[in-house]
């Protein structure tokens, strides 16, 4: 059974910084997208980056510049750098592993695993 175990969630304050670990163990994920979205309270679930298994990367408008996600497939891991974190970005952040052949296509039913998501918090 696909596994895929978040770590690196807490809370910060507006301005900080974390760090998010995704590690997976999906024979699959070295050739596959990975990435990262996040739900806050009474909201739908929204992409915030997405990389492939070229390195090739994706981000929400509202993120730009201040996350920066990267992989290390040899690890099986994918990682999310959060820097000026805003109140905004208080939310379950959700790691995803997805058919990069049908992501690249715009198709729907590929293969798609989640974790169970971890906490992230910016408040004073």
């Amino acid at each position: 059974q696909v596994q895929l175990v978040e770590s690196g969630g807490g809370l910060v304050q507006p301005g900080g910084s974390l760090r998010l670990s995704c590690a997976t163990s999906a024979s699959e994920a070295s050739t596959n997208a990975m990435g990262w979205y996040r739900q806050a309270p009474g909201k739908q679930r929204d992409l915030v980056a997405l990389i492939t298994s070229g390195g090739i990367t994706s981000y929400r408008d509202s993120v730009k510049g201040r996350f920066t996600i990267s992989r290390d497939n040899a690890k099986n891991t994918v990682y999310l750098e959060m820097n000026s974190l805003k109140p905004e970005d208080t939310a379950v952040y959700y790691c995803t592993l997805k058919s990069e052949w049908h992501l690249l296509r715009g198709l729907d039913g590929g293969m798609e695993y989640w974790g169970n998501g971890t906490l992230i918090t910016v408040s004073s």
